[in-house]
């Protein structure tokens, strides 16, 4: 199936004032996004994807001046695909606090003249909705024929469920949470630390001094990499092989690089640190943390999703032990609870939490069939 082809991003300013969870207000910011297909008649065909900790609004296609950069869900969304652009127009918006386009610390702040850094207000899951909103009144969307997300997306699909819930008509949480463990929040700090404690950070005023802590990040990504694999993927993928193959047998007994999956590590973290930006990693991996819509409601997610309209395609992968299955069948269960639709398939892949990013038949003919679905009741009408 061929790609999507040449895409353009687009921008959309607000000036309305948006109120954060924190009590701070965010004034005179943009948006970045991208769309994809055609929005027909009665806009009931259209469909929101929500990105995860490192992607953005480029969900799918090539950009005419870096036809190398393909979007991150290319193989999800195009012509053909699961989500078919032929039958859906299909939206990426890029998150505020981003640093992809959409406002964040990079941007100048109004009230200084200079780049918010850490000033830059915190923003949670429900506040990027909250934005996703806006945008979507602008569009003229009152509805959506879904909301869909993987990881960090997955909980801005469940978010949309809970805040709108007349504002969409199916919701796909795929690799999810419906809040992080103790030890996720572990994680988060660790790599929170890593630049917080890297002298280039300057206190979150790294632009002004033309730096940038790319050890901090480098270590962070490492640390995040180290969570999206499986043990069984890394071990058939690295194993303890040695980065010269052919000194198989011979350690450097040093502190270099001695086996393949260090090596990896040190080009992912290399890779990262020289496009994302450290504030909004801080800012993100900070949502991650605070996003718990039960909590409102004494800890019980039945009742935080008593609300809810949409059906929901829940999916979990077996060897994802960041946001293990365990968790998308808390959220399956608060549905059923609710006598709510719900669908959910729990993917035996080797690939930990990166599995909904990759191919996987099953995995995708499931989300094919439901979109099918969905089609089938827009060409009947039922989208109202």
């Amino acid at each position: 199936m061929a790609s999507i082809g040449i895409v353009s991003p687009q921008t959309m300013s607000f000036s309305q004032p948006l109120r954060l969870q924190s009590g701070a207000q965010l004034a005179d910011y943009t948006l970045m996004y991208e769309t994809y297909g055609e929005l027909n008649g009665d806009k009931s065909n259209a469909v929101l994807v929500c990105h995860a900790l490192n992607a953005s609004h480029h969900v799918a296609g090539v950009y005419a001046d870096d036809p190398k950069k393909v979007g991150w869900w290319d193989n999800m969304v195009g012509p053909g695909k699961p989500l078919d652009t032929n039958r859906f127009f299909v939206i990426g918006v890029n998150n505020l606090g981003s640093c992809f386009g959409s406002t964040g610390p990079m941007h100048s702040n109004p009230a200084t003249g200079k780049p918010y850094g850490a000033a830059f207000p915190v923003v949670t899951v429900e506040d990027w909705v909250a934005a996703q909103a806006r945008l979507a009144d602008q569009l003229g969307i009152e509805q959506f024929a879904c909301v869909m997300g993987g990881s960090l997306g997955g909980m801005q699909a469940l978010a949309w469920s809970i805040m709108y819930p007349a504002r969409l008509r199916n919701c796909m949480v795929i690799a999810s949470t419906p809040k992080l463990t103790a030890q996720n929040i572990a994680f988060n700090d660790v790599a929170r630390q890593a630049i917080l404690s890297d002298p280039d950070y300057r206190g979150g005023d790294f632009y002004e001094h033309g730096v940038v802590p790319k050890n901090g990040l480098r270590v962070a990504r490492m640390v995040g990499h180290i969570t999206y694999l499986s043990d069984d993927d890394m071990a058939e993928k690295f194993g303890r092989k040695l980065r010269n193959a052919a000194e198989s047998n011979d350690y450097k007994f040093d502190f270099g690089i001695d086996f393949e999956i260090e090596s990896y590590l040190r080009y992912q973290g290399d890779k990262f640190s020289e496009y994302f930006d450290a504030n909004t990693y801080l800012l993100i991996t900070k949502a991650l943390d605070y996003f718990d819509p039960a909590l409102a409601h004494g800890g019980d997610l039945t009742r935080a999703l008593a609300a809810t309209e949409a059906a929901f395609f829940i999916a979990s992968f077996t060897t994802d032990w960041r946001f293990a299955p365990e968790r998308s069948r808390e959220i399956v269960e608060a549905l059923i609870s609710n006598r709510r639709q719900v669908t959910y398939a729990e993917i035996d892949a080797p690939h930990g939490h990166d599995a909904f990013l990759l191919e996987d038949a099953r995995y995708m003919n499931m989300v094919r069939a439901w979109y099918a679905r969905i089609w089938h009741g827009i060409a009947q009408g039922e989208s109202a």
